[in-house]
């Protein structure tokens, strides 16, 4: 294959793969939704277009570089590496036929000896797999051509779920990109783009991680629980996130674990009262009730003013004695 042919490859693999995968998301979230995600893969495939001639007329040559000197981007945008193995199609095609597409990678910006991968992750996985040297076109490149590079990668793959494209975007911007460069990067509006943003900003990482990718798990779900969620919700699912049963099911029936335990009533704790008198005897008389969150003491007769003061003026005291208990008691 010619120097043109590859180059032509790598841009023209790209519009088809973001065809393909417009299509199968067009299928499954309705109509108007697509409309606009067709006019933004459109508009990309053009900018491709214009790239590959540029590549073509400046004259860029395909290079040969060891899969161990090239590092993956600085922005994260799966929530857990998926390792290729033999029986992977990729993997057997370039070991059938070679790397027929060369991968784009830029210098590393903080060491010269090494690359930093910009489009072309899965390939290099595969030729590291097999123990061969990765085609790789180098080219100068900015954080920003990175990010909308790897934007276009992840268009491209299918399995790519709608919370690992939450969570990319809210990386992009804590790490300071404005949102066209980001809408740009995930081939979206700034409506979509602000939605995906509140998703990944109101649903906790470390829940986030404890479900995963959740292939299955479109849109309006992960919308609807992040809607959902308040202050008081991890706690109460912190004993479900952290249990073997929960762990040992997929992403996607994790997701459903959990929301089935939102879901869930819990029940309401007994109440427990009764009446208190000093065993010693004297002017005073108490009702105690439990219930819950909530504790009270009601006092009355003779010294109930004078004793209740007493109590008040002491609670910092006997708080810390109470937690200094505990703490020895290793609780």
């Amino acid at each position: 294959m010619s120097r043109r042919d590859r180059l032509k490859g790598l841009f023209d693999d790209t519009a088809q793969e973001l065809a393909a995968a417009n299509y199968e998301e067009s299928s499954s979230r309705g109509s108007a939704g697509p409309v606009r995600t067709m006019a933004l893969t459109l508009g990309r495939m053009e900018e491709e277009s214009r790239a590959m001639q540029e590549a073509l007329l400046s004259g860029e040559r395909v290079v040969e570089l060891d899969p161990d000197l090239i590092d993956s981007s600085f922005v994260r945008d799966r929530l857990a590496d998926q390792p290729l193995d033999r029986e992977d199609e990729l993997v057997q095609s370039i070991a059938e036929n070679g790397q027929e597409v060369p991968i784009l990678v830029r210098r590393h910006p903080n060491d010269e000896d090494r690359y930093q991968v910009a489009y072309g992750h899965r390939r290099l996985q595969a030729v590291k797999l097999l123990g061969l040297k990765v085609q790789a076109i180098v080219r100068k490149l900015d954080d920003t051509d990175v990010v909308i590079a790897q934007g276009i990668e992840n268009s491209a793959r299918r399995n790519l779920s709608y919370i690992e494209r939450a969570v990319f975007a809210l990386n992009l911007e804590l790490k300071g990109f404005e949102r066209p460069v980001i809408m740009k990067a995930l081939s979206t509006d700034k409506t979509e783009l602000s939605k995906l943003i509140s998703v990944a900003k109101a649903i906790p990482a470390e829940i986030v991680r404890s479900i995963g990718a959740a292939p299955g798990i479109g849109r309006r779900r992960w919308m609807a629980l992040a809607q959902d969620w308040n202050g008081m919700t991890a706690a109460r699912l912190a004993k479900l996130i952290a249990s073997g049963s929960f762990l040992a099911e997929e992403s996607d029936r994790r997701f459903e674990l959990l929301v089935a335990e939102l879901a869930r009533k819990e029940a309401k704790p007994e109440t427990t009262e009764f009446d208190w008198k000093p065993k010693s005897g004297g002017k005073i008389a108490g009702r105690i009730k439990s219930a819950g969150n909530s504790f009270t003491i009601a006092l009355k007769t003779g010294d109930a003013p004078d004793f209740g003061a007493y109590i008040s003026r002491r609670l910092d005291e006997l708080y810390e004695a109470y937690r200094a208990g505990r703490l020895q008691a290793g609780e």
